[in-house]
């Protein structure tokens, strides 16, 4: 006896065996949910992959956005924590990894991290061996160098999301002071994603009017408008939105989803995120800091070269200086 679905439905021809734009996000803590959520509300991506070693927590994830599906643009939502379920995935994000315990160097942290990753990273190229990888996860600068070798995959092909959020904050901040929208403040967060990030303040604009011109003494301590706070009030944002709520997730989430978007639809946008910096800027070693990058569907496929001051490239090279301390000693690599 014929089904329902028989009785209801006629195939006319085959349908599609591998997803146009497929994105799977490693790890559903409240980072990886965040930028899972605002990749369906975008409805940038035709199927959704989640993976975690969490099995309860992934499957109850799923099955949650699963039953939104009636309000999304994304009809295929799927999770398991066998690699599998990321084949032919166009962007992978990684948000998993542990986190810093109390007391605990940088290095070590980082030395935990390789052992997550050495896990994660083949897994992902075996099943999607012409996707993007774009690193999330703390400290993100090392984890995309980290990912960079682990992966054998070309420097354009592995992106840390880097000072994109960085970036973001310090558009905001200066848009709260100027009483204008936040996508009309121009200016540039670069460097290291953490304490040792640049301001770039010859660089910050609206509408093309320079505002250092308009206050030459502007990020500098002789300034009688304190604009200096405003890069402070980036680096301690994190920290602050962690102290009073246990972490931050919604922002990244939005960030993520703007550099998918830049990268799916093939934008050529400009972003601060993380890329190999060899032989920039007088940096003789391999690290990933951030830089204004161009965005396309084949990756990272340009650096914009800003004309920065001395004293700006002099602190983005304490930044790579600062990485590379930690890099020397990862062992296993």
């Amino acid at each position: 006896m014929a089904t329902v679905k028989d009785q209801l439905i006629s195939p006319v021809a085959e349908g599609a065996k591998v997803p146009n734009n497929k994105i799977t996000v490693v790890g559903v803590g409240q980072v990886g949910m965040a930028a899972a959520i605002s990749v369906l509300g975008k409805g940038l991506c035709d199927e959704l992959a989640l993976v975690d070693v969490m099995e309860d927590r992934l499957k109850g994830e799923m099955m949650d956005l699963q039953h939104g599906s009636v309000f999304l643009h994304t009809h295929k939502i799927v999770a398991d924590k066998d690699y599998a379920v990321t084949a032919n995935s166009k962007i992978v994000v990684l948000t998993a990894g542990v986190r810093q315990q109390e007391g605990e160097s940088r290095l070590n942290l980082v030395q935990r991290n390789v052992n997550v990753f050495k896990n994660i990273v083949p897994q992902v190229v075996k099943y999607s061996p012409n996707c993007i990888i774009l690193v999330v996860s703390n400290p993100v600068d090392i984890l995309t160098y980290i990912t960079w070798k682990l992966s054998g995959l070309p420097k354009n092909r592995v992106i840390g999301s880097g000072c994109n959020l960085d970036t973001a904050r310090f558009r905001y901040l200066m848009s709260e002071r100027l009483g204008i929208h936040p996508s009309s403040c121009h200016g540039w967060i670069l460097g290291e994603h953490g304490d040792s990030s640049v301001a770039v303040w010859s660089g910050m604009n609206v509408a093309g009017v320079s505002l250092q011109e308009l206050n030459p003494a502007m990020g500098t301590d002789k300034d009688p408008e304190n604009w200096k706070e405003i890069h402070k009030q980036v680096v301690a944002s994190a920290y602050e939105v962690i102290k009073l709520k246990g972490y931050t997730n919604w922002a990244i989430g939005f960030s993520v989803a703007d550099l998918c978007e830049t990268i799916l639809k093939n934008l050529y946008r400009v972003h601060s995120v993380a890329t190999l910096v060899k032989g920039m800027y007088g940096i003789q070693n391999e690290v990933f800091l951030s830089l204004p990058s161009v965005l396309s569907a084949s990756g990272l496929t340009s650096v914009i070269n800003q004309k920065l001051k001395d004293d700006e490239v002099s602190q983005l090279r304490k930044s790579a200086d600062t990485l590379w301390d930690v890099q020397k000693d990862i062992k296993d690599l």
